[in-house]
């Protein structure tokens, strides 16, 4: 496992280009500078002690069942297999012993967090501010359901709210079917699906008021007493809430994807003299089903698809030490770990493994490919499976990084690097984006190639945290912002081929490791091993 403490990310100026900017050219230790957060929005309130929050996006509802566009209606509420996904998402979270929880006041929302919360002592703290995205005259529905109704969705709503007051129907409803949506606005809808940021609908831009919105649900939340704090809302907001601790921009909607009951994981850290918390997205999305599988909801299909796995547990990380850790082998625990990853790849069909020529990775890469190619024995295909593998010299990294329980920061002060810690730091960087490009290119950009194209990349965490930096076109100061464990798995997906960018599906996915695997919440009891 490899944690790297959190620093404040760099500016919208340098850092926040997405797709195709320079940004990435951009390198600075984040471990010996402190970097402004955007401008353009106040910063994130100091804090006095550590704070874990998680969010979770509310079941399946019965809107999202149909398909239709729910906004910040509130006539949806959960089907039963969202009160079962809401069910096991509290089993999931069960140990933890929150302090608070926020809500949406929506339905499908609200009755999310009861299941969850269940029979805690404290009551839900219900926010407006986390209500789904505001869609304005996309909120006006065709369905039946539209037209049999003469009240606004939005009743529940401050006087004065509801962004629909206007329209001459008096129905402000969301509803469509996306080819309504299509249909009824044509280009607008377009613009809405191609570039939801720039997007303005009657005179309001959604998106930007989202980010807005997200701002200031964190100043509530993060100035709560607790230091544990559950939040349940929606797939935009949650977006918008994971996007501004992390100082990006609008231009990052729908790329870090929140499925239904998907639980993302933010770590805050105090710093001194009043300053913005360091902030740690420990994982995103971990969903009740697999992220891989067919049933996986949120995003647009892709056929294109990097799942990026950590190598598994080796004796040396274990016991934290630097010497020779290339060339250790898995120990019983990363064993394990590699056999549960493949078990969980099985239900895909890997066209091509790529993995760091260090032991460790090697023995991940064959324990899933020899699952792989067995398809057919065990039921998963009707006949054999082969799978290309080689090594990428790329994915290799320097036995500095190889230690378990050091950030970069503490490797970088305690000098166990020497005067090169530095330089070590930028060469692990500039290889990242080598790596990734490979991994790039052997997604086909022909669409009638086979339908679906996975490749698997396996290596130690710290190559993978510069891997989904690059494909999110961040710069190496955001390394620090994620946290990857051992064994566990990121998805990226490719919906518009590869030159189209990488959306985020999860990362540190750790569910199918089972019992093996960390749970989703830590105490936060003791701030250092926090």
């Amino acid at each position: 496992m490899l944690l790297l403490a959190p620093t404040p990310p760099p500016s919208p100026a340098t850092a926040h280009r997405r797709p195709g900017g320079s940004a990435a050219s951009c390198i600075r230790c984040s471990s010996v500078r402190e970097l402004d957060r955007s401008p353009s929005r106040p910063p994130l309130p100091a804090l006095a002690e550590a704070k874990r929050v998680v969010l979770v996006r509310h079941g399946q509802s019965t809107w999202n069942a149909d398909g239709r566009i729910q906004g910040s209606s509130d006539f949806s509420v959960l089907t039963p297999k969202g009160e079962s996904q809401a069910e096991t998402s509290r089993l999931m979270l069960l140990a933890d012993s929150f302090d608070a929880c926020f809500t949406s006041p929506l339905a499908r929302s609200r009755r999310t967090a009861e299941i969850i919360w269940d029979s805690r002592d404290k009551d839900l703290i219900p926010d407006y501010d986390l209500r789904e995205i505001d869609l304005y005259s996309f909120q006006v529905g065709t369905c039946s359901l539209a037209r049999s109704l003469d009240v606004c969705a939005n009743a529940w709503q401050p006087a004065g709210a509801c962004g629909n007051a206007t329209l001459t129907s008096g129905i402000c409803l969301q509803g469509l079917l996306k080819h309504e949506g299509k249909e009824k606005y044509g280009a607008l809808f377009q613009q809405w699906q191609k570039s939801p940021s720039d997007c303005s609908i009657d005179g309001h831009y959604p998106v930007r008021e989202l980010w807005d919105r997200a701002q200031g649900c964190w100043e509530r939340i993060l100035t709560h007493e607790g230091k544990s704090v559950l939040v349940v809302a929606h797939n935009a907001v949650n977006q918008a809430l994971v996007a501004t601790s992390l100082g990006l921009g609008t231009e990052y909607f729908r790329t870090l994807l929140q499925s239904n009951c998907g639980a993302s994981v933010l770590d805050f850290t105090p710093q001194p003299g009043g300053r913005p918390p360091n902030v740690c997205l420990n994982r995103l999305n971990q969903t009740p089903n697999s992220p891989i599988s067919a049933e996986s909801s949120a995003g647009r299909k892709s056929s294109k698809r990097i799942i990026l796995v950590c190598q598994g547990a080796t004796q040396s990380s274990s016991e934290g030490s630097l010497g020779g850790v290339g060339y250790a082998p898995l120990n019983m625990l990363g064993v394990i770990q590699a056999q549960k990853t493949a078990e969980l790849l099985l239900d895909l069909k890997v066209n091509s493994i790529i993995c760091s020529p260090q032991v460790a990775a090697v023995d991940t890469a064959t324990a899933i490919c020899e699952v792989q190619e067995a398809a057919d024995c065990l039921g998963a295909d009707c006949v054999p499976r082969y799978v290309e593998m080689k090594n990428l010299l790329g994915l290799e990294i320097d036995d500095a990084f190889l230690t378990k329980q050091k950030s970069l920061e503490q490797i970088v002060q305690s000098g166990w690097m020497g005067g090169m810690e530095h330089q070590k730091l930028k060469t692990l960087w500039a290889q990242s984006e080598d790596a990734w490009q490979a991994l790039v290119n052997e997604l086909p950009e022909d669409d009638g190639a086979e339908s679906d194209q996975v490749v698997v990349a396996i290596g130690h965490p710290a190559i993978h945290l510069g891997l989904l930096c690059r494909c999110l076109n961040l710069t190496m100061d955001y390394m620090p912002s994620f946290h990857l464990d051992d064994g566990s798995i990121s998805v990226i997906d490719f919906p518009d081929g590869p030159k189209g960018g990488g959306i985020v599906r999860c990362t540190n996915y750790t569910a199918h490791l089972g019992r093996w695997s960390l749970p989703i919440t830590k105490s936060t009891e003791n701030n250092d091993e926090f």
